[in-house]
């Protein structure tokens, strides 16, 4: 039995071998009777379109490029599968680069890729502004992800409000010396989780003192590294950069006697799942990691099909309590 084709079922059906054609790359314009007729022949006859000829036909490759900076981090693989899924739904693929945290990489992965995809999504860059752009290029269309630039399309999670929150359950345990512990110097999230409990610091209680610590790198040796700088400062109170972070002070302050929570309350940030195998698990935000996937191949569609004016999400965290904090004792 020969290969089914487009101009079989097109014969078969008793239409034209374009709108055979349409109702796969272009099924918008195909009516929906018609549309249902032709995938129904197609998947009897076994037929499935081929992404390499739709590609020198449309001039698209059906390929998406992801680049973050470092998968190894356990914030990225929750997110990758949630854009992994997000473009199945467009019968899309994924490209993934990983920058390694090494920003000298960066823009050279950026602008390979770029060549190679029809959009790019750029997860957590740390590059400046200026130099992301000319990495990314005029014409590619591209979203970033838990980072905003002027002129680019993106989708962040504003976790403002949940850190204030965190903050807020502290004090209300009972902690009067909060430390923070700052993420990477270059990171856009880490600015605004700083800039985040500074606002909240200006109308805390009188008898309540934050202290920050860092910048860090986010990695789980910067937690253990800072532990002895909380120690020195006195805080009951922890508000870590992210979930690794957070784990790297536990690991520290275990090695030195001191228990979480009965000594030490610690709250972490997005919620991976390394936060949930903790033994106590750990109080932390919770990033929605679906939602930023889906907004991020959704806006991706639209700035590849031309939308006129970059679009802007904001999703917002999430304080989830768990075993990582208790009243001060």
């Amino acid at each position: 039995m020969k290969a089914a084709t487009i101009y079989s079922i097109a014969a078969e059906l008793g239409i034209s071998g374009s709108t055979v054609s349409r109702a796969f790359s272009r099924p918008d314009l195909v009516k929906d009777d018609v549309r249902e007729r032709i995938l129904a022949t197609a998947a009897a006859r076994g037929y499935a379109p081929n992404r390499a000829a739709r590609g020198l036909a449309t001039g698209r490759t059906g390929l998406i490029g992801l680049v973050v900076v470092d998968i190894t981090n356990p914030f990225f693989p929750p997110l990758v599968g949630s854009i992994e899924r997000a473009a199945a739904g467009i019968e899309a693929s994924v490209l993934l680069v990983d920058a390694a945290a090494h920003a000298p990489a960066e823009p050279g992965l950026v602008q390979r890729l770029s060549s190679q995809v029809d959009g790019l999504i750029v997860a957590s860059s740390r590059l400046p502004t200026a130099d992301l752009k000319v990495a990314i290029g005029a014409t590619t269309p591209a979203v970033l992800v838990n980072r905003a630039a002027a002129g680019l399309a993106s989708v962040v999670c504003d976790n403002s409000e949940a850190l204030r929150g965190a903050a807020d359950h502290l004090v209300e345990l009972g902690h009067r010396r909060l430390v923070v512990l700052r993420g990477p110097a270059a990171s856009w999230a880490a600015q605004r989780r700083t800039a985040a409990i500074r606002t909240w610091a200006r109308s805390a209680p009188s008898d309540v003192k934050v202290i920050e610590l860092g910048p860090f790198d986010a990695v789980f040796e910067s937690g253990r590294d800072a532990v002895p700088d909380i120690l020195e400062s006195g805080a009951t109170g922890i508000l870590a950069f992210d979930d690794l972070m957070a784990c790297g002070v536990i690991a520290g302050l275990a090695e030195r006697g001191v228990r979480v929570p009965a000594d030490c309350s610690i709250v972490g940030c997005d919620d991976v799942l390394l936060a949930r195998m903790l033994t106590p698990p750990l109080t932390t935000v919770t990033a929605p990691f679906e939602e930023l996937g889906r907004h991020a191949v959704e806006l991706l569609s639209e700035v590849i099909a031309g939308a006129p004016r970059p679009a802007n999400v904001k999703l917002s965290g999430s304080l989830t309590i768990r075993g990582t904090t208790a009243p001060v004792r």
